[in-house]
């Protein structure tokens, strides 16, 4: 009696037990279809389980308009968000995973699949792993930077596979609660300046962010973006640097030129009154700071 070898290519095997587990929940998804109506339910009353939960649902950006001019907010709703419809639609298959790091992005790829109607969608995020200088990230913040990553491929793969006129009308109402939960503004209010202290943003970038004059000036709208922010800044969609420190760099220049500018103007009016004043034979001027000396 003779030992037969058998081969087993590896790579054929595991494609056969990926497709028989695809293939037993897509029967299990049509043996048990979800409730639409009972679906949106859920995810209202996951999404409004409480405040915290309700504000983490939302990010906001604000992007420079670029040749257009102005500030750009941007608000989309977060991966928190998009966890909760996930858990809530049901009979989805997601996934997402890093397949590429050149050195200086890193592109993270999620997948949605839904397994009722057989639609699935995959979409591409990249994240730059060097610095300002060029320099390349960490392995450290490499790994952080691709878990990001990962995140917002889940993120963007679920929202695109969900119809949007099933969380539309869901979005208006965790909204709502989001802005109700700012009614004492004053406290919440102080609350995200600290929570920015902490993160080295001032409350003078703060402000130059929201575009108000004073702390006073910050409303509960503004309570919500600074929210929006935050969740943007956990999630790895923007950095502090790009939403508080570099406008309040921008400002700081764009102030020290207009300085610069008026006091140019002021010196070359007062050279020109003094060469008028001279060729007329008139006595200069005095100036504010002579004005104010006292008399001998």
């Amino acid at each position: 009696m003779s030992n037969e070898v058998i081969n087993v290519n590896q790579g054929e095997m595991l494609q056969a037990i990926n497709r028989s587990e695809i293939d037993m929940q897509i029967a299990t998804a049509h043996e048990f279809p979800r409730d639409i109506k009972q679906s949106q339910k859920n995810i209202l009353a996951m999404a409004t389980i409480d405040e915290d939960t309700a504000e983490d649902c939302f990010y906001v950006l604000h992007r420079n308009g670029g040749n257009s001019g102005g500030d750009n907010a941007i608000e989309g709703l977060s991966v928190r968000f998009a966890e909760i419809v996930a858990d809530c639609w049901g009979n989805l298959r997601v996934a997402a995973r890093i397949i590429g790091n050149d050195g200086k992005t890193i592109t993270a790829q999620g997948v949605c699949h839904d397994l009722e109607t057989n639609v699935a969608i995959s979409v591409e995020v990249k994240r730059r792993i060097t610095n300002k200088y060029g320099q390349t990230f960490s392995e450290d913040m490499q790994v952080v930077t691709g878990n990001a990553a990962c995140a917002i491929a889940f993120r963007n793969a679920v929202l695109k596979v969900v119809p949007k006129a099933i969380t539309k009308s869901i979005v208006k109402e965790v909204k709502k609660m989001a802005l109700g939960a700012s009614m004492d503004l004053q406290t919440t209010r102080q609350k995200m300046l600290e929570y920015f202290q902490k993160l080295g943003v001032t409350t003078d970038m703060v402000l130059v962010f929201l575009q108000r004059d004073s702390v006073e000036a910050i409303n509960s709208e503004d309570v919500f973006t600074l929210r929006g922010v935050a969740n943007a800044i956990k999630e790895g969609t923007t950095t502090i640097d790009e939403q508080f420190k570099k406008p309040a760099a921008t400002k700081q220049a764009a102030l020290q030129v207009k300085a610069q500018a008026i006091t140019a103007a002021q010196k070359a009016a007062s050279a020109v009154a003094r060469q008028h004043n001279s060729a007329s034979g008139k006595k200069p001027a005095a100036t504010a700071s002579e004005e104010t000396k006292p008399k001998k």
